[in-house]
């Protein structure tokens, strides 16, 4: 019930924001101009978000950021490069490749492989993710997302669904 209450919620948004939304996409989305995003979000499946995460005197963190060049109009493709690190693991390097495409200059949805490497091991993903696009500048937007993560190999790792708020650079 809660996805569905976000899911319609950043539809509502989206829906009344059309028109301011189209003077400041400019030309952050077009061919030939680049994007560097941060995101906040989990530690699960070892993001290249931004978190910390406590709990019973166990702490969890993560770093990372992901970049991309528009090959064509709302068309990016992307990489990003993360670590962790949590009690018990020595830490966790993560990386990832995959596009992003901007529906209607404002609604991003994207899909990516993202692998981690971990203590001798490692595990990989295939990321599905849409959400919402708020220019607040030119250059500038907050991107909300979900996203779900499936395991490509159910023995190292598991699926996982992420609730992320993104911040992009539009160059």
């Amino acid at each position: 019930m809660k996805k569905l209450l976000f899911i319609a919620a950043v539809a509502v948004l989206g829906f009344t924001n059309v028109n301011a939304q189209d003077d400041k996409t400019g030309n952050a989305l077009s061919e030939g101009s680049w994007v560097i995003e941060a995101n906040t979000g989990s530690w699960a499946t070892g993001s290249t978000a931004f978190s910390l995460i406590s709990v019973d005197g166990n702490t969890a963190w993560s770093v990372g950021a992901e970049g991309g060049y528009f090959i064509k109009e709302n068309l990016a493709i992307k990489v990003g490069f993360g670590y962790a690190d949590s009690e018990g693991v020595d830490g966790t390097f993560t990386y990832k490749v995959g596009a992003k495409y901007y529906i209607a200059s404002q609604f991003p949805v994207g899909v990516d492989y993202t692998g981690v490497s971990f203590d001798g091991g490692d595990a990989s993903w295939v990321g599905l993710q849409g959400g919402y696009a708020w220019f607040v500048a030119d250059n500038v937007s907050i991107e909300p997302t979900v996203r779900y993560n499936m395991s490509l190999d159910n023995d190292k790792a598991d699926d996982a669904f992420q609730g992320l708020i993104g911040f992009a650079f539009h160059f």
